[in-house]
């Protein structure tokens, strides 16, 4: 009698194989990093891991006051280990700011002690009138010292930098893993440099500290490459490759093995269906873009060519079956001004302009602080979610005691609501200074004041940042919101600020130029010819990474339209990777 055998699945198979060699390094007490391609599902492992652990310790733990940290990039992700886990007390899942607070906040002696060596502190305590007898606190992640204010913020940065300095302690690494014995660290490659160095030195070389694992791809940094570690090379740890894609169709994992052959990615099932494609604007005849006026520009399509060309690509995939609708197809940007009109932010993209998109980076701290405290706030009050209000104001209760609370908060709120509807960006600060819901920044308030105090003065020469920041306060509100909007992914159109980790049906990826940091052409160019790659890698892994995350991110359908002109080289490249019949010279005729 003949018997049927259902081969295994191989992205399966390749994703037990990597989660066994995990449990082998847990039961040997060995510290390892994993190396998860996109899609190649890293979560799933690290929840798996966890529940290795509470399977075989989560008692013993809970009983001895000990826990599992899992130390994640975003509050989203957190929340989803925490879920995954079904909230077992032997597991402790927050980011790394939370977790460092978490342990850094009883030393105050230590930190009023070493605050003010950090940068700018000296300066911003001495106008504060000094750092005796103050708390130090961490809340809104914005750094604040007034003299009539009895506690002192921290910065975001500034507890990394902090927790560093107590881990070269031997008294704190002891007590960080008599409460930690086991860390797992997600997506490593973001993570801060400084704290992935002191983490490795202390406590996996000298083995005096937890059990380490790392989870993540340094193919997926994408983020403050300046300040995060990328790449982990080191024997102490156990290296774990993850050799599977549970995401993507065929066709589009066949092109990331081409571009990463050293860790190629089994399919989960050789039998979808789905497609590529790479267009180029070679054939287009007219000027292009020259670089000049401050720009990165050269060799790129003029913003209004660039946007037909997308809107014809648009009008063609639609037309060959592609639902365009925002839940189904991405328009992932890797340049951004095509579509800073479009999507209703065009003003703040002109006061930065020459500035690298440093608005959509949020490297501006206005912008920073109403993209990630003054939005999020104002959408959970609209939306009557008032516990999510308050997390995002740091307050853990509710300063509501009185009726007349309430009402002032009911008042103030619905002031602000209004505001960002029908004012300016000035309106809503002053709104907010005036109700402190929430407190300003001290950094926003200074440039403010700096500002005022320049245009009283009517100093004759002008100063960029100060005109800058004149410019952004006259720009309506409403800006905010569609940046926020694009930004949190909440439109059809996305930047590579928005990408990492997401996944949909169909996406089209737009490169071009814009981006100082980026040059595509010369990607392909380098991947065609791998011994051209300059000893300093640094700016070719940048651009490599970037187009790998993009070009990873569809379950079934993938389109590329450069508006760069392309070399010869590049378009070889471009038909090694695509398959030379899905390579097009794309037309606006």
């Amino acid at each position: 009698m003949e018997t049927n055998v259902v081969a295994e699945n191989p992205a399966v198979e390749a994703a037990r194989k990597s989660l066994n060699e995990i449990y082998e390094c847990l039961d040997g007490g060995k510290s390892f990093i994993l190396e998860a391609g996109a899609g190649s599902g890293k979560t799933h492992s690290l929840v798996m891991a966890l529940r290795y652990l509470i399977g075989k310790k989560g008692d013993e733990f809970v009983r001895r006051g000990k826990r599992i940290a899992c130390i994640t990039y975003t509050n989203v992700a957190s929340e989803e280990i925490t879920s995954r886990t079904d909230g077992h007390p032997a597991v402790f899942s927050a980011t790394i700011h939370a977790f460092c607070w978490s342990l850094i906040k009883s030393f105050q002696v230590f930190l009023r002690k070493e605050l003010p060596k950090l940068p700018k502190w000296q300066e911003r305590l001495d106008e504060a009138g000094g750092l005796a007898g103050r708390e130090i606190e961490y809340e809104l992640g914005f750094a604040s010292a007034r003299k009539e204010y009895p506690k002192v913020s921290l910065h975001h940065d500034d507890v990394l930098l902090l927790m560093v300095g107590l881990m070269d302690q031997p008294k704190f690494r002891k007590l960080l893993v008599s409460r930690y014995p086991v860390i797992f660290i997600d997506e490593y490659q973001d993570t801060n440099r400084q704290f992935v160095s002191s983490i490795i030195d202390n406590c996996v070389r000298k083995g005096e500290g937890p059990l380490i694992g790392f989870f993540g791809d340094n193919w997926q940094q994408i983020y403050g490459e300046e300040d995060t570690c990328g790449r982990i090379t080191d024997d102490a740890l156990t290296k774990v490759e993850q050799k599977s894609n549970f995401r993507s169709a065929p066709p589009v994992i066949e092109v990331l093995n081409k571009m990463r052959p050293e860790l190629p990615q089994a399919f989960s099932d050789p039998d979808a269906e789905g497609e590529v494609a790479a267009y180029h604007t070679n054939s287009w005849k007219g000027a292009r873009r020259d670089g000049k006026g401050g720009g990165h520009w050269k060799g790129d399509l003029p913003e209004e060519t660039a946007h037909a060309y997308l809107e014809a690509l648009r009008r063609k995939l639609e037309a060959d079956g592609w639902d365009m609708s925002s839940g189904q197809t991405k328009i992932l940007m890797l340049t951004h001004g095509v579509l800073a009109s479009e999507q209703g932010y065009r003003g703040i993209a002109k006061a930065f302009s020459g500035f690298n998109n440093s608005y959509a980076k949020k490297e501006d701290s206005l912008i920073k602080f109403l993209l990630e405290v003054v939005e999020p706030m104002a959408v959970a009050y609209e939306g009557k979610r008032f516990g999510e209000m308050f997390r995002v104001l740091g307050m853990k209760i509710p300063q509501i005691r009185r009726a007349k609370d309430k009402l002032e908060w009911a008042r103030d709120m619905s002031t602000l609501l209004r505001l960002r509807q029908e004012a300016t960006i000035r309106k809503v600060i002053d709104h907010l200074k005036a109700t402190g819901r929430p407190r300003l920044p001290d950094s926003i308030l200074q440039r403010e004041k700096e500002l005022r105090e320049w245009m009283e003065a009517g100093e004759a020469e002008e100063s960029g940042s100060k005109a800058r920041l004149k410019q952004l306060l006259s720009i309506n509100y409403t800006e905010v919101i569609a940046l926020s909007q694009f930004v949190d992914e909440h439109t059809l159109f996305s930047t590579k600020h928005g990408v990492k980790g997401a996944e949909f049906e169909n996406v089209i990826v737009v490169a071009g130029r814009g981006w100082n940091k980026y040059d595509f052409n010369k990607l392909l160019e380098y991947l065609a010819n791998p011994g051209d790659i300059p000893a300093d890698r640094s700016a070719y892994e940048r651009w490599r990474n970037l187009f790998y995350v993009a070009c990873s991110r569809p379950k079934k359908r993938l389109a590329v339209l450069f508006t760069q002109e392309l070399s010869d080289t590049a378009i070889q490249c471009l038909s090694k990777l695509f398959g030379s019949k899905n390579v097009f010279d794309f037309s606006l005729t």
